[in-house]
């Protein structure tokens, strides 16, 4: 069985379309991953579960998603000593999502709590890449041609602007 890297774990299944672009990063950066559900509300057991597992299962850290009241990665953390990652996830019963952030990101000290924008599973995603890179030589080098190719499309931006007519003024470069 492969070693399983990065814990991808939401509230509901209807935090997949967001969660998903955490996966999908993990994937072209060639971290192994599992994705599923685990409410804090609906099923506590289950989250005391996996996330007291999972560094005897081999998990570096937890990417956890939530909308509402978000309580899944905090609750997460406090059970556990792996790096957790929060998403907060604007969900049909939240308010414009700022209940799931701060959920997430007003963690009481000695619970931290990793906390991304809303939505913001994409960069979820390169954090945990980034955190198992510190001990996985492929995926370090994996993360550093990412950020290389962030960087050629960003000048290939600036040529493309500057070939129709869009010229920078000099300021310090």
């Amino acid at each position: 069985m492969e070693n399983i890297e990065v814990g991808i774990i939401m509230g509901s299944k209807s935090d997949l379309k967001v969660m998903a672009e955490a996966a999908k990063v993990l994937e072209e950066l060639e971290v192994t991953f599992e994705v599923t559900i685990v409410s804090a509300h609906r099923t506590p057991e289950r989250m005391v579960e996996y996330a007291q597992a999972a560094k005897e299962r081999g998990i570096k850290t937890i990417i956890a998603g939530a909308g509402g009241a978000a309580h899944l990665p905090g609750m997460v953390a406090s059970l556990t000593t792996l790096p957790v990652i929060g998403v907060p996830v604007k969900s049909s019963n939240s308010i414009d999502g700022w209940d799931s952030v701060l959920s997430i990101l007003q963690m009481p000290g000695g619970v931290p709590v990793a906390t991304v924008a809303l939505d913001g599973a994409k960069n979820a995603g390169i954090l945990a890449a980034q955190i198992v890179g510190t001990s996985n030589v492929k995926v370090a080098e994996n993360l550093a041609e990412f950020k290389k190719q962030l960087k050629t499309k960003v000048m290939e931006s600036v040529e493309d602007l500057e070939t129709n007519g869009w010229k920078s003024k000099k300021i310090g470069f």
